[in-house]
């Protein structure tokens, strides 16, 4: 697999038109999404990790295969940047989320160690709303005995059916161990052909 580089962009206008598939990840400020992107694409530093949350400020993209993009976006929720870069990031990844006609699928990345928290709640409820494809992708579970990660990812999906009708796809990742690497690059893949 072959995952490049394509360029870091501050907004949705000066993002280049694309003819194929867009494939986005996104996820709480500190979830893990860096790992995840660079375990996916088994590369250690394709994409920038960091332990200060809030780190990816622009919408990061790489070209996996020369058949999909990979598009990375800022954390939302808690961040040490100031409340202007809040509000920035919220009109960032809303413009893209709801323009990009390539868009096949938001990738929601959850911490397997939380209760759920009422900024995704809101933010998947949001993307529902808005008619956009998402899955969930549950990450840090080598932090958590197995029996622990089945039963907090219960706990979860008993959570959103108390709102919504049917759950999205659900994959359990953890980036050391490559888990649900697999899983994800299948699901990419059945939709992209789809």
């Amino acid at each position: 697999m072959r995952a490049e580089f394509k360029g870091s962009y501050p907004s949705n206008q000066v993002l280049p038109k694309c003819d194929l598939p867009e494939f986005a990840f996104i996820g709480r400020s500190n979830v893990g999404k860096s790992s995840l992107i660079n375990m996916l694409c088994n590369h250690k530093d394709l994409a920038k990790t960091s332990s200060t949350p809030g780190k990816t400020q622009h919408m990061a993209r790489f070209l996996v295969d020369g058949k999909w993009y990979l598009v990375d976006l800022p954390g939302y929720g808690y961040a040490k940047v100031s409340k202007a870069s809040r509000a920035v990031f919220g009109e960032l990844i809303q413009d893209y989320l709801l323009e990009r006609e390539k868009l096949f699928c938001v990738f929601v990345l959850i911490d397997s160690r939380l209760v759920a928290q009422k900024i995704d709640l809101e933010f998947m409820a949001w993307l529902g709303e808005s008619g956009i494809p998402f899955c969930i992708a549950f990450t840090k579970t080598d932090k958590l005995k197995p029996a622990e990660v089945l039963e907090n990812v219960e706990n979860y999906k008993a959570k959103l059916l108390e709102t919504w009708v049917e759950l999205p796809d659900i994959f359990i990742t953890s980036s050391p161990d490559k888990l649900g690497r697999e899983e994800i690059l299948k699901f990419i893949e059945k939709i992209r052909k789809e």
